[in-house]
């Protein structure tokens, strides 16, 4: 899968879909250091595979990521500066919350804190919906980024 380059000087505002999730009793915000454990054990539960880059996330203060949750239910999560610096990913959203805006909300909190450390740009990495990124934040292919920095990946052993 290929990476993608997001203008971070050009993004949409956010404000205005944080603000419809929050009349639904969403709220996207960074998680607090006594937060860890939930928000690993939403991600072990529903995207495993991303466990390593969270964990990274989670250890920096602040942490490199956004949470959505309602009624201090974890219902997706994006994570920045994980992967590499300057990397965007992992994020996911639970499938039954999917379709709100959560993941557009989560994107657009991490990629503007991104600009306000002073990027001018960020890499999506490794993407699977890449009709998304381009209609969210208009992100573009970055050719040649096929596996890119993914494509030495260790695996665990077999059991």
């Amino acid at each position: 899968m290929t990476d993608m380059l997001v203008r971070l000087y050009d993004l949409p505002p956010a404000e205005p879909l944080l603000q419809r999730l929050a009349a639904e009793g969403v709220v996207c915000r960074r998680p607090e250091a006594y937060e860890r454990a939930a928000v690993l054990a939403f991600v072990r539960a529903h995207f495993p595979r991303w466990e390593d880059e969270l964990t990274v996330s989670l250890s920096r203060s602040p942490a490199t990521c956004y949470v959505a949750a309602r009624d201090g239910a974890v219902l997706g999560f994006a994570c920045y500066h994980a992967t590499r610096p300057n990397f965007f990913g992992p994020t996911g959203v639970h499938e039954a919350e999917r379709g709100r805006g959560i993941g557009t909300a989560l994107l657009l909190c991490s990629l503007r804190a991104m600009a306000a450390e002073g990027y001018a740009y960020a890499v999506i990495g490794s993407v699977g919906p890449a009709d998304f990124y381009a209609r969210a934040v208009g992100a573009v292919p970055i050719p040649g980024s096929d596996p890119g920095i993914y494509g030495s990946r260790l695996r665990p052993p077999a059991s």
